[in-house]
């Protein structure tokens, strides 16, 4: 390790020398109170921006153990500390001048919820930090500007791990509040099956959002309020008392006219399974962790699913036990998207009428007359639904505007009314009454097999340099293979995109041989990122990528769209 002014010695001998000269700048330097170590240089000023990473001791942060003593309080603090380094770091972003991305500084950008991220980290029993983040080294053309980084290293940066590292410098009441705020949403969460509850949304909560493309609260929404019926009390270990709507298990009925909220309920419950910041409106909305968003998804890859469940005799031949295709149709797709949620643990669906197929949801009285049941390959979700939550345990949800079939089968049904949710479970049964049920199935499903076994991709046998490339939230591409997520809705951030991408990579090189099932494989990923982290997904822990915390049903799911996995 190297001294800081042998660093700032450093950057004067390179000034003005060609960019890769840059490159000698790679090292640990002891700062006051810190060590910057500069893992990754980047090749030009156009090139992805140079890793930097801060290393401070837990002695020199200062933070009370009981901050961070459990997983809950440590990723609730490391959330915190992200957001006041970002904007510590976006005040001085390209205040250094020169081409190119000359001047940026720039750390994980946080959205409303909670996750665990790389781009920041803390040891659970010293209090030891590690802070990740990207600089822009400055140059004018492909000259290097040693000045301008000199002002980055040595004035912006020491600024930034002042305002945010040291818990002398941090406000006491917001970091209190906002480990006080993880303690109580996880506390919420396990009371979930006790209370026999698949989701709670608080009195109070803010649903709506600022628009389409803005994930913060809106202005001047109508605040929930629970329908008495349906309302329970907890005892939060730092709030206190708080009430709101208890969703019971089993089979949950969300209707009412359009632009009522039906569909910003649900939403609500689809981000539940994850915390949420202060000030988000959703703090208290919390839904079973294993909650998965059910939908059709034409066009989708499927590779040897059981979807017999839902579909059988297929006028083809086609064996629906192992179904196999590239282009799924709605129902196809749906019904695979059942059974992989049931595969990665789910206990609870959360399926809205509108992006779902008709078909697959429902068959009226009137087809099954004009169309007979042995003429439908079919089996409809509405024949499976109770089978689900009695045989598996697995709760629904569903929003409904349309058709009211299952008004007979539900066990609640909440009417949302200019956002304000009514029971009317008593008085939509006996309007039902009116209307036959539609016949069901008398015989149980047989339970799907999860047999598959993925084998290593050929290309990728002794092949050390996977390409990865992120595009968004929409999905990533490994090598030339794209891997299409724009329908796994319950993915909030680009960096859980990367991650899932390194799982792919990282299960390619370790664990796909043909004889481990994909639900080992996603096991053995879990127990991977529980012994050495989300960073140790990544090659080297000198260049480690800026990841968040996919849950279990995402891995899953980014398997299951993989067009690139051999089974």
């Amino acid at each position: 390790m190297e001294t800081s002014t042998e660093l700032r010695n450093l950057l004067h001998r390179i000034d003005h020398k060609g960019y890769p000269a840059y490159k000698d700048t790679k090292g640990t330097y002891q700062f006051q109170g810190y060590v910057l170590s500069i893992d990754h240089v980047q090749g030009d000023p156009f090139a992805s921006p140079s890793k930097v990473s801060v290393h401070m001791k837990g002695k020199m942060a200062g933070f009370p153990r009981e901050l961070y003593c459990g997983d809950c309080q440590r990723r609730a603090l490391q959330d915190y500390l992200t957001r006041q380094f970002h904007r510590a770091a976006e005040s001085y972003a390209f205040k250094a001048k020169g081409s190119g991305k000359s001047g940026l500084i720039s750390i994980s950008r946080c959205g409303q919820e909670v996750l665990e991220r790389t781009a920041f980290w803390m040891d659970d029993k010293t209090g030891d930090i590690v802070v990740r983040l990207e600089i822009g080294f400055p140059a004018n053309g492909r000259t290097i500007n040693a000045r301008e980084l000199e002002k980055i290293l040595f004035d912006f940066l020491p600024d930034c791990v002042e305002k945010s590292l040291y818990y002398r410098t941090c406000d006491k009441k917001r970091v209190r509040g906002a480990i006080d705020l993880a303690e109580d949403q996880e506390y919420i969460r396990g009371q979930l099956e006790a209370m026999g509850l698949t989701a709670f949304v608080a009195n109070g909560a803010i649903l709506p959002r600022e628009s389409g493309i803005s994930p913060r609260p809106m202005k001047g929404a109508v605040p929930f309020r629970s329908p008495k019926e349906l309302e329970v009390t907890m005892e939060l270990p730092h709030k206190g008392t708080l009430s709101g709507m208890g969703i019971r298990k089993g089979i949950t009925l969300i209707v009412g006219g359009g632009y009522h909220g039906k569909s910003t309920l649900l939403k609500a419950l689809e981000l539940g399974v994850y915390d949420h910041i202060a000030g988000d409106g959703r703090e208290y909305v919390i839904t079973d962790g294993t909650a998965v968003k059910i939908r059709a998804e034409d066009g989708r890859s499927i590779k040897k699913t059981d979807i017999s469940m839902f579909i059988n005799d297929l006028p083809n031949g086609k064996d629906t036990s192992g179904f196999y295709t590239e282009d799924a149709s709605g129902s196809t797709s749906q019904a695979a998207n059942v059974v992989e949620a049931m595969e990665a643990g789910a206990k609870a669906l959360l399926i809205d009428e509108d992006t779902s197929a008709t078909n697959f949801m429902i068959r009226d009285e009137l087809m099954q007359r004009v169309i007979h049941r042995d003429m439908e390959p079919i089996t409809p979700f509405i024949d499976r639904i109770r089978e689900l939550y009695e045989r598996y345990g697995i709760s629904t949800v569903i929003v409904a505007g349309s058709s009211g079939a299952y008004f007979h089968i539900a066990d609640t049904i909440v009417q949302m009314d200019r956002y304000v949710p009514r029971e009317i479970t008593a008085e939509a049964k006996k309007e039902a009454e009116n209307f036959p049920a539609l016949s069901g199935l008398e015989e149980p499903a047989d339970k799907p097999v999860f047999h598959r076994c993925p084998g290593q991709n050929r290309a990728y046998r002794g092949n050390d340099r996977i390409k990865m490339k992120t595009m968004g939230r929409e999905g990533v591409q490994i090598n030339r293979e794209s891997i299409d997520l724009r329908y796994v809705e319950q993915i909030t951030d680009s960096e859980q995109v990367t991650a899932l991408g390194y799982c792919v990579r990282y299960a390619e090189k370790n664990f796909f041989g043909g004889t481990t099932p994909v639900q080992d494989v996603v096991d053995r990923l879990e127990e991977k990122i529980r012994r050495n982290g989300l960073a140790g997904l990544c090659e080297s822990m000198s260049n480690v990528a800026c990841l968040a915390m996919p849950r279990r049903q995402e891995i899953f799911a980014c398997f299951n769209r993989y067009r690139g996995l051999m089974l």
